[in-house]
């Protein structure tokens, strides 16, 4: 039997299969709220037959934004926009989570395919952004730092989110953690010089995050499943590694924690990452410490046998994909085809099953 397209149970929850679509942001939103486009967008990946398609990073404040046109879930019109993504998901059998992020000092900017680079000035929609210390990222408006009540507010507005989030019927919540965004800007050295509780000790550099989990999970109750996104290292010099990433994936689930959802890189533009097809699965197997730790594996990871592969050698117990469900929304039901796995298709796609 397949492992990829075998269940997974975490917590209440049962997932049809172990191939997922990682959040991948679009930048169409208005306001923060989801238009036409998401709906379309998500839950094909549902037909197409993924076992859990987690929403893009969704602000849970105004200004964590990536961009003006990012999603958003800091009040109820964003949340009811979603609820019909949400119960469009389910309907075609597939699971629907979504990642609650604030993009710190890497907020407030162009989107990819506008004319004009680094940061949106406030005449055009921008903002100040806010990080663990006013330390810029390269080619963007210095952040200022926030203070003990921003940082508070900061863990209200994620609780918030989550709540909102299952009033909407997501069923997995996602801790933004990774590449370079606020959280991230916590846990690494090169962008967290604060000499306050929040700084300095890699267990003060991980408060943050560890608060968030705590709230997220008193939000979302004891049954939702709770994952958490991390960058497992910088690839730079003097940055987190994956020796710390390995610590505060065990911190993370000794706080609520399901699952950690491994990937690396964002925090620098001086960053030397050596890319090939599952570069980051490395970084996975460590962060999992022989089974420890349940996590995902993303990464270049484009074909069904290679998906396999990084189960049957213990190296994660999920795989988030994403390019690859961009190219090919029905991603699943092709891979399932190559392992020669039992997989539910669509009846009105059932004409094309590869016979």
């Amino acid at each position: 039997m397949s492992l990829l397209f075998s269940p997974l149970s975490i917590r209440s929850t049962t997932f049809r299969n172990r191939l997922w679509v990682s959040p991948m942001c679009t930048y169409s939103a208005i306001d923060g709220v989801v238009q036409e486009w998401h709906h379309t967008h998500l839950t094909q990946f549902a037909s197409g037959g993924a076992g859990l398609i987690i929403a893009e990073a969704t602000a849970v404040v105004p200004e964590g934004r990536i961009s003006p046109r990012d999603v958003g879930l800091w009040n109820d019109a964003q949340r009811d926009a979603l609820t019909p993504i949400v119960r469009a998901i389910h309907e075609r059998g597939a699971h629907a989570g979504i990642q609650l992020a604030h993009a710190g000092r890497k907020a407030s900017t162009w989107w990819p395919w506008a004319e004009k680079r680094g940061s949106v000035p406030a005449t055009e929609g921008g903002w100040t952004t806010a990080a663990p210390s006013a330390i810029a990222f390269d080619g963007f408006d210095a952040p200022v730092a926030l203070d003990t009540e921003g940082i508070d507010h900061l863990v209200e507005a994620f609780a918030a989110a989550t709540r909102r989030a299952i009033e909407a019927g997501f069923d997995v919540i996602e801790v933004h953690g990774a590449h370079g965004y606020l959280l991230h800007e916590f846990l690494s050295p090169l962008s967290n010089e604060r000499d306050d509780e929040y700084g300095g000790s890699l267990e003060n550099r991980a408060r943050l995050l560890l608060r968030v989990i705590d709230a997220v999970r008193s939000a979302a109750g004891p049954d939702v499943p709770l994952f958490v996104r991390i960058s497992a290292t910088d690839h730079a010099e003097g940055g987190f590694t994956p020796e710390e990433a390995a610590i505060v994936g065990a911190w993370a689930t000794e706080h609520g924690a399901d699952l950690v959802d491994v990937s690396s890189g964002g925090l620098v533009a001086h960053q030397q990452i050596d890319v090939f097809p599952g570069y980051q699965v490395a970084l996975a197997e460590t962060v999992r410490q022989s089974g420890r730790i349940p996590v995902s594996a993303v990464g270049l990871i484009t074909a069904a046998a290679q998906a396999e592969q990084v189960l049957v050698d213990g190296s994660a117990d999920a795989i988030f994909a994403g390019r690859e469900w961009l190219r090919d929304p029905h991603f699943a039901l092709r891979a399932a085809h190559e392992l020669n796995a039992e997989i539910a298709w669509p009846p009105q796609y059932e004409r094309a099953r590869w016979r």
